[in-house]
């Protein structure tokens, strides 16, 4: 069983940072995608960036810029730096683990206020 937990979600205002947290725990498997989406009422779930196992990044056209996904060593912690933020970023904020099977968080909630 793989587990994923994230943190460091809060309340911030228009145009200030912050960043999230995913550490995976539980059984050693092979991970090669990870990647944060997020899902704000009434809206699709939305991703918003990858990282691949060789650290190939990609970003959704609206966070592009301001956000900044990366792995920790040894890969264990995922992380999603977020700068410039904007009310329209306001969403839970998820991790995904995927390689044979997919791994999903609970979410860590994100609201900017303008």
């Amino acid at each position: 069983q793989v587990h994923l937990m994230e943190s460091g979600g809060g309340l911030v205002q228009a145009g200030g940072s912050l960043t999230l947290s995913c550490k995976r725990t539980g059984v050693a498997v092979r991970i090669n995608t990870m990647a944060w989406y997020r899902r704000t009422p009434g809206k699709e779930r939305e991703l918003v960036a990858t990282i691949s196992s060789v650290g190939d990044t990609t970003y959704a056209d609206s966070v592009k810029g301001r956000f900044t996904i990366s792995r920790g060593s040894p890969g264990n912690t995922l992380y999603l730096k977020m700068n410039s933020l904007k009310p329209e970023d306001t969403a839970v904020y998820y991790c995904r683990a995927a390689g044979g099977l997919e791994y999903w968080g609970q979410g860590t909630q994100v609201t900017v206020s303008s």
